[in-house]
């Protein structure tokens, strides 16, 4: 591990000149570090700094919005994503009254641009986790098109 932790110490060490010769500052506060590894055993984490202060290990980190995990499963970022649409899917149910409701042309649209448009953000970065990991969006998806479609809530998803 010794000769990994060189390598990223003179990494930090460079990336650091290179800041404060462009003017750049980066702080203490807001630097982390996740140590990607699929090995299951205990083994140490590496230890860096920057400015003469360790760079703390942690097991999640948000970078661009998507949540990467230190076994790169995904499933924290999965996670919140449905927690966020399903908070949204509840303003897509208010929409969707019978009575008084949206038609099902501006439903799809909304459903597309506010709930679609999270799910596809990423993607190509998060559709390498496991399929039931994966498997968690889908009744956000199915319930996001029965209820822009005007379907049943138990209508069959092939239909």
């Amino acid at each position: 591990m010794s000769f990994i932790e060189r390598q990223l110490q003179t990494a930090v060490r460079n990336i650091t000149c290179w800041a404060n010769k462009n003017g750049f500052i980066i702080s203490n506060q807001k630097t982390s570090c996740v140590h990607f590894c699929k090995i299951r055993g205990i083994h140490p984490h590496p230890e860096i700094f920057l400015k003469d202060t360790p760079i703390p290990v942690i097991s999640e980190a948000k970078f661009l919005g998507i949540i990467f995990d230190e076994k790169l499963t995904f499933k924290p970022h999965i996670l919140n994503l449905k927690r966020k649409c399903v908070k949204t899917l509840n303003l897509l149910k208010i929409l969707s009254s019978t009575s008084w409701g949206a038609n099902s042309q501006s439903l799809l649209k909304i459903y597309k641009s506010l709930i679609l448009s999270k799910l596809d953000y990423g993607c190509m970065v998060y559709g390498s986790a496991s399929k039931s990991v994966l498997q968690i969006l889908d009744p956000v998806h199915h319930l996001g098109l029965r209820l822009a479609s005007g379907a049943f809530r138990k209508s069959p998803v092939h239909t």
